[in-house]
């Protein structure tokens, strides 16, 4: 049976057809959630939530604009970009970021190394401290930075990096 004919079932709440088509995708959509989460228990949960909304929404499905499998896997990556959005702590104060970085070493030695880099970022100029703490702390990557602060992917970049730079260059001199 074809993949527009499952989900032509699925759209009228045939369960055959789901399972059909679970069954056939199911390795490929978990493999996509675990690439992105990363953790195979919560990659099992998002494949689950994929074949949920793909159940959902299988009565928009247009095979004009996509295959299947496609339209499937963009619903898994969705998915999983969520729970990563979720799952992730985003504080916003250098100095709370700096004893994150820091945990696990001496708290005498961590309060004194945490003032010394949140003095660091507020030496940077306003746009490469930003670009350092979305890109090292966050995990965005040079695309994202660009897309949120609407910016020229370039522009990020090098933002990033000039950052990174000044950072190392004052954290190596400074006591």
């Amino acid at each position: 049976m074809s993949d527009e004919a499952l989900l032509a079932g699925i759209a009228t709440g045939d369960a055959d057809a789901m399972a059909t088509f679970v069954r056939r995708y199911q390795g490929r959509v978990y493999g996509m959630a675990l690439s992105i989460v990363g953790v195979p228990a919560i990659a099992e949960e998002v494949a689950q939530e994929a074949f949920v909304r793909a159940w959902r929404h299988a009565g928009n499905y247009d095979p004009r604009r996509a295959q299947a499998v496609t339209w499937l896997l963009t619903i898994t990556r969705n998915a999983a970009i969520d729970v990563v959005r979720v799952r992730r702590e985003r504080p916003t104060e250098p100095s709370v970021i700096a004893e994150m970085m820091l945990a696990g070493s001496d708290p005498g030695t961590r309060v004194e190394e945490g003032h010394r880099i949140s003095a660091a970022l507020r030496s940077l100029p306003r746009e490469q401290a930003v670009a350092v703490l979305l890109s090292v702390h966050f995990g965005l990557t040079a695309r994202e930075i660009g897309e949120q602060q609407q910016i020229p992917l370039g522009t990020a970049k090098t933002r990033i990096r000039t950052g990174l730079l000044r950072l190392r260059k004052i954290l190596e001199v400074s006591p």
